[in-house]
């Protein structure tokens, strides 16, 4: 099947922030909403989103405040306060008009997941897919880096810019091609370091949300990632919530998309058919 060409747009949040949307595959598809994580951008999706295979999906990506093409701003709470990204993914949801739509939310992205689930409930979503995600911002499920973080709040540029590149190299058990990693590199130094500093204390409310979620669930992690504790955050996880399904990529760091992005193509069509089947079901 053919790529289809990309549409791009903007969106207004509720607190005047604007984010930068893209779209591909199928506009009739069943729909897709690709979350990126810390310091990246839509395109940390394009081998979901140029996947021959995929295109029969409405693929929606977007840019995280703070990231690639979407609004900067200068506030700390504008980062610090976690319900202003589940308003952001409600209010991207509302103008595309996706309809039950399955969320796909890498690393950071996860955050994003639990706080909508918190804020909106699981009534608008067919399922939710964590991606290596972020549970929650505690010792307790993140892996201690103390001088990548530090260094990444740094406002010397020669510091920061190398701790940009020390913490992408720690996303991958196998590194990009030169020509990827310099695109990602690229990306992160467009993001906002308002934001990069006030991350690490932004609040998460999965046990608001999650509990509650009828949804289906699945947490997929690289079992060599370097930045998530895996298997305590999947039993953090699968204590919130007994229905959450687990997947594990043995050979993946943080970023299984982009290491086996085949095989995880393939995951997220068979996530996508199980969202659907459960969504029938509920209605039957």
């Amino acid at each position: 099947m053919a790529i289809s060409a990309e549409k791009n747009y903007t969106v207004t949040a509720p607190d005047g922030v604007t984010l930068a949307v893209q779209e591909s595959g199928n506009p009739a598809g069943p729909a897709i909403v690709f979350i990126h994580g810390l310091l990246g951008s839509r395109l940390d999706w394009e081998k979901q989103t140029t996947d021959p295979e995929m295109q029969r999906y409405r693929m929606i990506t977007y840019d995280l405040r703070g990231h690639g093409l979407s609004a900067k701003p200068e506030s700390v709470e504008a980062y610090r306060e976690g319900r202003r990204y589940a308003d952001d993914l409600f209010a991207v949801l509302k103008a595309t008009g996706a309809r039950r739509p399955v969320l796909v939310g890498w690393s950071l992205g996860g955050v994003v997941i639990s706080n909508y689930l918190a804020t909106y409930g699981d009534c608008n979503i067919g399922g939710a897919m964590y991606v290596d995600g972020v549970v929650e911002l505690t010792e307790a499920l993140i892996t201690a880096h103390p001088q990548v973080y530090e260094s990444l709040a740094s406002s010397d540029l020669k510091t920061h810019l190398d701790a940009v590149r020390t913490f992408l190299g720690l996303c991958f058990h196998t590194q990009p091609e030169t020509a990827s990693l310099e695109r990602l590199l690229s990306n992160a130094a467009m993001a906002s370091w308002t934001m990069t500093r006030a991350t690490p204390s932004m609040t998460v409310a999965i046990a608001a949300g999650l509990p509650k979620a009828h949804v289906p669930i699945l947490a997929l992690y690289g079992a060599q990632d370097e930045l998530v504790k895996v298997q305590p955050s999947i039993a953090r996880l699968k204590e919130l919530n007994a229905r959450v399904q687990t997947k594990l990529y043995e050979n993946s760091g943080h970023a299984p998309f982009m290491e086996e992005a085949q095989r995880f193509n393939r995951d997220v069509e068979a996530f996508v058919a199980l969202a659907a089947k459960s969504a029938q079901q509920r209605r039957d």
